[in-house]
């Protein structure tokens, strides 16, 4: 998908949106309910979701949502905590090791910001995390924001601009405090 983009709602692309959305969220509420021992239920589920198997060393503990499956790329030893939101249409990457604290939404689509617009367009960008990033708990991570390697977004924090690497952002609209 390109960096940002534009779905007009009225559309077969977005029907076939509709309904991916529709099957994941039936796929997603089976996965929450199984029993968390049942690792091979929970693995058939995640295929299907994801449309491939996870990735070696991937952790994700339910609850866990997703609304559409197939844009949502983790790398190997990724661990995603419960309670944890992707909406990935337009595309998320989580590079290896990426740690996501509980309740962690991110989030790749919107609506434009002019009411005329509002009703008829979906609008969208790809978030890309690179390696070794800790997520904290409750962060919400806005369209089209890379995310630096060895990055932290505190807590609780809103990530609306790109957060350079190796530093660390808090806050209602996340702002980089301190880089090493």
């Amino acid at each position: 998908m390109s960096r940002d983009r534009l779905l007009r709602i009225h559309s077969a692309e977005f029907r076939a949106m509709a309904e991916r959305v529709l099957r994941v969220s039936e796929l997603t509420s089976r996965l929450n309910a199984l029993p968390f021992s049942d690792e091979a239920g929970r693995a058939e589920l995640f295929e299907r979701i994801l449309g491939r198997p996870l990735p070696a060393k991937v952790t994700i503990y339910p609850p866990f949502f997703t609304d559409h499956g197939l844009h949502l790329d983790l790398a190997e030893r990724v661990f995603i905590n419960q309670n944890c939101t992707f909406l990935d249409y337009a595309g998320i990457r989580l590079g290896e090791r990426v740690m996501v604290g509980p309740k962690a939404t991110f989030i790749t689509v919107g609506h434009p910001v002019d009411p005329e617009e509002r009703r008829g367009w979906l609008s969208g960008a790809p978030i890309d995390v690179a390696e070794n990033v800790w997520i904290g708990a409750g962060a919400t991570i806005l369209p089209g924001v890379s995310i630096g390697r060895d990055a932290v977004v505190a807590a609780g924090a809103v990530v609306a601009d790109d957060v350079p690497p190796a530093s660390l952002v808090t806050g209602g609209k996340a702002a980089v405090r301190r880089r090493w």
